[in-house]
């Protein structure tokens, strides 16, 4: 019975296709052959598009569903992972475990010597390679550039393990061990290990932003498809540690139980956002399977998987929404408004409301706010919230009327909830 167990942990998702891993050729499947809502499709590019995205891809069982481009942006175009790209260097890590050439047990100063922080000897010994994969390194993520890993940018502010914070400038020097003890530039480290194996084309380069990674969409989903079959790709073993891969996707600190190793899970209690010491309660993305993970980058770079329909979806772009460009889960749950209506017989939850069904009146609004919706809708809450997902204004079943007199400036959401807590729908306003 163990034997059986370890091997269906190891074996991925059932009935995978994958591409072949030079040139461009990848199976299709169409939506109406899945027995999704064909009709619903224009709606959510329609809605993509208007959201300043460059490129959308769905697979299926590793086959392409759905394919768009939008502006000039095609198959071959590049862009880049934001932080999407801490996803990739959690496998990297893995992999470099898996060699025997690290422990993410081992402290950070084995590797990058004693100093690296601004810490006290005692304080920087605490913070192993497992406290930047999971960002609990007690580091401070209010100094002024979250980008610099300069000892003088990295400065105490709790024991490692116990405070959660999203710091982009600690997590980076993973990428600096790995080229440390391998010898080798962290791009010839990928390609050889992973890249090269599944037919990704990418490459990190430096910039004002810290380390980026760039492929084009197609790549990027071969990276999802790697992940959704549990680091196997076509029979290859790329991540043969189990326990690593597991705990990558899986929470790995209770601080945050939506993070694993630089990977947002949905499904969860609660979760934390990057800059927040505050903990919002249930799924990051509730109109989403629970089983869902997700590589999240600024401006809305996206590779969500979900095991159990065997799906992965893509999102390359700008900034959707004019806001401060941080990762919120308030435009991914907006994509799978339409989705789960495209998928119509797919997808595990929906929405009963688009966007476009909720009437805001006036918008932008000052002192008071006026909403309606279609007759035969049931529901039993409205919230405001923030564009993080942060709860200013809740009332049981109203008229239609609130007063939003007492809320700051700033882009805000109108959202209604079923007698479940479950989101029906939800709708942008300004407040001025």
């Amino acid at each position: 019975m163990v034997v059986l167990l370890i091997w269906f942990q190891k074996s991925g998702a059932q009935n995978l296709y994958f591409p072949p891993i030079t040139g461009n050729q990848w199976a299709t499947v169409t939506p109406s052959e899945l027995g999704w809502c064909d009709h619903e499709i224009q709606p959510m590019y329609d809605y993509l598009e208007a959201t300043h995205t460059k490129g959308f891809m769905v697979l299926k069982d590793g086959k392409i569903v759905l394919e768009k481009y939008f502006g000039s942006f095609n198959q071959d175009s590049v862009w880049y992972w934001a932080s999407a790209g801490k996803s990739l260097t959690a496998f990297v890590i893995g992999v470099a475990q898996q060699k025997g050439l690290l422990s993410i047990e081992d402290k950070v100063s084995k590797y990058l010597g004693e100093g690296w922080t601004s810490c006290t000897r005692d304080q920087e010994d605490k913070i192993r390679i497992r406290h930047l994969l999971t960002m609990t390194s007690g580091l401070d993520d209010l100094v002024p550039d979250l980008f610099c890993n300069a000892p003088e940018c990295l400065k105490y502010k709790a024991d490692a393990g116990t405070r959660w914070a999203y710091h982009t400038g600690v997590y980076s020097l993973l990428l600096d061990i790995v080229e440390k003890i391998t010898g080798k530039n962290i791009n010839n480290f990928l390609n050889q290990n992973i890249a090269w194996q599944i037919g990704m084309k990418g490459l990190w380069t430096s910039s004002s932003y810290g380390e980026l990674y760039f492929t084009n969409i197609r790549s990027m989903a071969r990276y999802g498809l790697l992940i959704l079959n549990k680091g196997v790709w076509d029979g290859k073993d790329l991540m043969k540690d189990s326990e690593y891969f597991n705990a990558m996707i899986n929470t790995s600190q209770q601080l945050n139980p939506s993070y694993g190793y630089l990977w947002w899970l949905n499904g969860k209690s609660g979760y934390l956002l990057p800059s927040l010491q505050i903990t919002f309660p249930g799924s990051v993305i509730p109109n989403a399977p629970d089983d869902m993970v997700c590589a999240l980058g600024k401006n809305g770079q996206i590779i969500c998987v979900i095991p159990s329909l065997n799906i992965v979806m893509l999102r390359m772009g700008d900034n959707p929404d004019g806001a401060d460009g941080m990762i919120t889960p308030t435009y991914l749950r907006n994509i799978f408004d339409y989705f789960n209506l495209v998928a119509c017989n797919t997808s595990s939850s929906r929405q009963s409301l688009l966007p476009s069904e909720i009437t805001i009146r006036p918008n932008p609004a000052h002192n008071y706010l006026t909403w309606s919706i279609p007759d035969e809708t049931v529901y039993q809450q409205v919230d405001i919230t923030d564009i993080h997902g942060r709860v200013h204004l809740s009332r049981q079943k109203t008229s239609g009327t609130l007063d939003i007199s007492n809320l700051s400036n700033g882009v805000y959401f109108l959202v209604l909830k079923d007698k479940n807590g479950t989101i029906l729908g939800s709708r942008r306003f300004l407040k001025l």
